[in-house]
């Protein structure tokens, strides 16, 4: 028998049609003979059933109310052939961990759990009461899984402080990032010709989310602004904390582009300031763009760049930080390149897609 995977998760842009998760799924397709994915998605969405390819199947829960969404995941294993499944693989460990679990105790399938944020972090425990619940459900689901992914080692450190017998459960896998292609790019936006009123651009790409901490930039920029009054933040990106920004002098905000790559080439300084982050896939994508990074102390920090070598790694939450770091780079252009080809010269042996789909599938084959 093959290997046919049944996933579990929230990403509703697969049903938007040549998206890029689409894609992405599409790539994970090619590893497996079938690949069934449940989505969490609301009755008035409007999503039905689709292919996207011979051997991918996208279902949407349709569910009205949140928590029924169990049942409605429930009514739509019944009608999969669960004798020819291989494993459940479930995108987060919370809403979707609790949905892989119960069919695991039904079907008696391997589980596999992904974490692609940092669930400990304080930062993610303090911002909502849905964090603490979800915290909660993570620490009951996670000994039941059969196998662990998560997208970078500071997750993978930070569940082994809370659990004892975890770590051979844990692969440490972040999404795929083509560096090469983001290299050999075209330019088909030059930001300092968009905006020739400044001459030193940063730039933020994000969804605009509270653990972005935008609102932190924002502030740095209120001082750099007065030091170099031709200095631009600019902000590209869509979420519900758009109403919250304070705009000032200095600060755009543009919404998402599909261009981001010519933004990366043609800005002069790449900046992350959240408050957690599980990996952070627009620094790697900056990096390989040449773009020098200032970021918290998140996600990749201190195992893909570190501190003074290939970037600058700032406290969270620390503005006065943040801003000198910014100056810092602003008024030093040797260091700046430094960084550049330091960066460029970790990601020569970045892996290919290949060699990560043949990784992420045998994560999988282990559970079988």
């Amino acid at each position: 028998m093959g290997l046919k995977i049944l996933s579990i998760g929230s990403e509703r842009n697969l049903f938007v049609k040549n998206s890029d998760v689409q894609k992405r799924m599409q790539e994970y397709g090619k590893l497996f003979d079938e690949l069934r994915i449940i989505v969490f998605a609301n009755k008035n969405l409007g999503y039905e059933n689709i292919n996207i390819s011979n051997n991918i199947f996208i279902y949407p829960t349709n569910h009205k109310y949140k928590f029924s969404y169990l049942w409605h995941i429930y009514k739509i294993a019944r009608t999969l052939d669960w004798h020819k499944l291989s494993a459940i693989t479930a995108q987060d460990p919370f809403e979707s961990g609790l949905a892989g679990w119960f069919l695991k105790l039904k079907y008696k399938l391997p589980l596999q759990i992904q974490i692609h944020t940092d669930i400990f972090s304080p930062y993610f425990w303090q911002e909502s009461w849905i964090n603490k619940i979800r915290v909660l459900l993570a620490k009951f689901l996670l000994p039941k899984a059969d196998g662990i992914r998560v997208v970078s080692q500071r997750i993978k450190d930070s569940l082994n402080s809370k659990f004892q017998t975890l770590n051979s459960k844990i692969t440490v896998l972040p999404i795929f990032i083509d560096v090469k292609k983001i290299q050999s790019a075209k330019i088909k936006t030059d930001l300092h010709k968009k905006y020739p009123e400044y001459d030193f651009i940063i730039l933020m790409a994000s969804r605009l989310t509270k653990e972005k901490n935008i609102g932190m930039a924002i502030k740095a920029m209120a001082d750099i602004s007065k030091k170099y009054p031709n200095a631009l933040l600019l902000i590209v990106g869509e979420g519900p904390e758009y109403e919250n920004i304070q705009l000032q002098n200095n600060v755009i905000v543009e919404p998402w582009t599909q261009d981001l790559i010519s933004y990366y080439k043609t800005a002069d300084l790449f900046l992350l300031a959240s408050d957690y982050e599980g990996y952070g896939r627009t620094i790697i994508e900056a990096m390989a763009g040449g773009l020098p990074v200032i970021m918290t102390d998140v996600g990749l920090a201190g195992e893909l760049l570190i501190d003074d070598l290939d970037g600058r790694v700032v406290p969270v939450g620390d503005a006065k930080a943040l801003t000198e770091a910014i100056l810092e780079l602003i008024k030093n252009p040797a260091k700046r390149e430094e960084f550049q080809k330091n960066s460029l010269k970790l990601l020569e042996n970045w892996p290919t897609r290949k060699e990560y789909l043949e990784r992420y599938r045998n994560l999988l084959i282990v559970l079988k």
